[in-house]
């Protein structure tokens, strides 16, 4: 459907997103779908919203003043949305999650025993390393360590700390030898980290009040710990991973866990939002969840 409210959605999504690709799937539609929609409008407007090639898209001179002009308009008609939608008893509608990916599987146990339980309600869960503003980019919630919750957003404890875990294979250990402490620790061997800022992640270790942080200096330059865990499995070196990446691995002994007395805890999961004058029946219902599996300190799944 083709509505004038779909048309101003439309226009503030790719603004925000600056894709009509990812806009697309904010909006759950297709792409060319999207285009035409766009293109009516502008038709209608007899203005050019946004200047497009091949590569990118940004908004006209015209399309910013549309948007400076609808943005506040369209988030007094969200609110006034949720302000009813609050007074229903049943919870229905979308929830839209964004989730770092080990956040992510996580909480995902949770959300299938959500929909079971409120079979009108769906759920967008979002997973992706960078860092995002969820207000700006049309999220309900966010998952990420507590650590890195912004402090203008409430936010409630979820599951129980992290560990670290540094990790070789067992055929990598018979060539090379086992460390026995960080300064053991073969620094052109150990690959390297790349957080979603860009930032190369240093390898922290703790063992009775004595902190120990190195840079690791191996070849490999990594961003995602699946294509990390592979390469440590195929003997590239020796890897700095969450532990539940490769808890499977260590258990059934593809992997050998090192320096166990030195490895750090993390920050437990913390989910977050703004705070909402009138939070749907469904986003009510989802936190009352969630509320609940923190308080009895269980895993997710029921």
């Amino acid at each position: 459907m083709d509505s004038g409210l779909t048309r101003l959605e439309a226009v503030l999504a790719i603004a925000r997103r600056g894709s009509f690709r990812a806009a697309a799937l904010d909006l759950g539609m297709s792409t060319t779908a999207l285009s035409h929609t766009i293109a009516r409008l502008e038709a209608t407007l007899g203005v050019r919203l946004f200047n497009r090639t091949t590569r990118s898209v940004s908004l006209s001179d015209a399309g910013r003043a549309f948007v400076d002009r609808i943005a506040p308009a369209m988030a007094e008609i969200s609110g006034a949305m949720e302000m009813v939608q609050s007074q229903s008893l049943t919870p229905s509608g979308l929830l839209r999650i964004n989730a770092s990916v080990q956040a992510g599987r996580e909480i995902a146990p949770l959300v299938l025993t959500f929909l079971r339980r409120f079979p009108q309600m769906q759920v967008d869960l979002v997973t992706e390393g960078r860092l995002v503003d969820i207000v700006a980019e049309g999220f309900d919630l966010g998952l990420r360590p507590a650590d890195l919750v912004p402090r203008d957003m409430i936010a409630l404890p979820l599951g129980r700390p992290q560990r670290y875990a540094v990790v070789a294979s067992p055929d990598w250990l018979a060539t090379h030898g086992t460390p026995l402490t960080p300064a053991d620790l073969p620094l052109r061997h150990c690959i390297r980290v790349r957080l979603p800022n860009g930032a190369l992640f240093r390898w922290s270790f703790q063992r009775g009040g004595e902190t120990v942080q190195i840079e690791a200096q191996g070849r490999l330059t990594l961003d995602e710990a699946a294509i990390a865990r592979t390469a440590i499995l195929d003997g590239a070196g020796i890897g700095f991973f969450i532990e539940q990446d490769v808890a499977d691995d260590i258990g059934a002994g593809r992997l050998v866990r090192l320096l166990d007395d030195w490895t750090p805890s993390r920050p437990g999961f913390s989910l977050y939002y703004p705070g909402r004058r009138n939070p749907s029946a469904g986003f009510k219902a989802f936190l009352a969840l969630v509320r609940d599996a923190a308080a009895k300190d269980a895993p997710f799944s029921r």
